[in-house]
Order: structure tokens, then C-alpha cells, then sequence
């Protein structure tokens, strides 16, 4: 069920979820979404909703600018992120760093964000176990609000979705999800599950459904 801004979603005892609030014992939505029901809880996922960055979010970006002493990077937030050199590579900037040689415009980056200034720019480090310029795979991207789905209860989803395809899988949490398999066809159904779930992101039972939709691709392959 489609909502907005305001509706009221439920009226009595239940735990809040995402883009919800209660008031006077009721529970109303704040974002326009598709209403979910699940177990003790309402929820609402919001259909477009623009990524909102926070600090120690695992995000995947791309270079758009350099400039003296940092990069410009998308995120798909509402501003772009910088990354400072001593964020990039633990030293000082010095005037004779080539920068390009560290990263270039058009190059993707898994980073975290590490603090937000005064204006909320995102500031990111690439310093840390498997941050750093993207050298292998591609980038799919699936609606940020949907983010909690594909990862699942304790990893449980994104877990069925590695063993399953076999394919290594960084999510960021602005949406920008980064595979890489051994094959294309690894590569192919890993993608394939991630449109579902954007599509049916909203529709309780989604585990069982994708854990079926995985099985069947496994028995059309054998």
C-alpha cells in the first residue's frame, strides 16, 4: 500500500521501523513509501528516498574533481564528499604529490565516512582492511532506503546471496552495491537477485521468495 507524509499506519501497540512515528498511539509515516507489516513492527519504505550520510557508513563513490589537497566524490548525497590526502594514503600533502597517480577522475572508491563538516560534506578515509580505488567488478545500485533488505536479519540475506552465486559483494550504504565473481554468469545472477529484491523490497516473505528464485536459477543452469 502506497502512503504519504502524515498517514496514519497503525493504531495501537507496535514497535516503529523505518520512516515512521507515533503519536497519541498513533503510528504515522513520514516519507512517501510502500507501508510494511511485519512480526511486532510497521515500516515504510521510502520509494526514492535520497541518501542520507552518516558517519562510519561504508559508501562506494566516484572521483568527479581534484582539487589542491583532496577529491571530489559522488555518493549520490545531496552534496559531494571529499577525500582529504592524509585520509588517502596516511601522510601529509606535500605540493610535489601527483595526485593523479593516487586516484583519478572517473576512478570508483570504496570509503567510509569519517566526519561531517559544518556544511554536512561527508568526509571520507580510504584507510582501513578493503577501502581504497575499485581495481575489479561493477557497480549495481538499488534504492538506499532498501539497503536493510538485501544485507537481511544478521546478514542472513546478503549471506544466502554470496554462498548461492559465489560472487564477492560490498555494499554501500548509499546504494551503490560493488560485485565481483568469477565468471559473468556468477556476476549475471547475482544482479538478477539484486533487482528483485528492489523490486519486492516492500512484500513480506522476501527471504523464502528469493531463496526459491536462487534455487530455480541454480536447477535451469544444471
Amino acid at each position: 500500500m502506497l502512503v504519504v507524509p502524515g498517514d496514519i499506519l497503525y493504531e495501537g501497540r507496535i514497535r516503529t521501523g523505518d520512516n515512521t512515528y507515533r503519536s497519541q498511539g498513533k503510528v504515522s509515516a513520514t516519507r512517501i513509501g510502500l507501508v510494511n507489516y511485519t512480526k511486532g513492527m510497521v515500516s515504510v519504505i521510502a520509494l526514492e528516498a535520497r541518501f542520507n550520510p552518516l558517519t562510519g557508513d561504508l559508501v562506494i563513490g566516484e572521483v568527479v574533481d581534484i582539487e589542491l589537497g583532496k577529491w571530489i566524490l559522488d555518493i549520490d548525497a545531496a552534496t559531494p564528499a571529499v577525500l582529504n590526502v592524509p585520509d588517502a594514503i596516511d601522510a601529509p600533502f606535500r605540493s610535489d604529490i601527483d595526485m593523479t597517480k593516487i586516484l583519478d577522475v572517473g576512478d570508483i572508491v570504496v570509503a567510509k565516512i569519517v566526519d561531517m563538516d559544518r556544511q554536512r560534506t561527508p568526509i571520507l578515509s580510504i584507510l582501513g582492511r578493503d577501502l581504497g580505488r575499485v581495481a575489479e567488478g561493477f557497480i549495481v545500485r538499488l534504492t538506499p532506503s532498501k539497503i536493510p533488505r538485501l544485507i537481511g536479519k544478521k546478514g542472513s540475506m546478503v549471506n544466502m546471496i554470496l554462498r548461492e552465486t559465489g560472487c564477492n559483494i560490498v555494499i554501500g550504504q548509499n546504494g551503490r552495491i560493488l560485485i565481483h565473481g568469477k565468471t559473468r554468469e556468477q556476476e549475471e545472477q547475482a544482479v538478477s537477485v539484486i533487482e528483485k529484491i528492489e523490486r519486492e523490497a516492500h512484500i513480506s516473505g522476501l527471504t523464502n521468495r528469493v531463496q526459491e528464485y536462487l534455487k530455480n536459477m541454480k536447477e535451469e543452469k544444471g
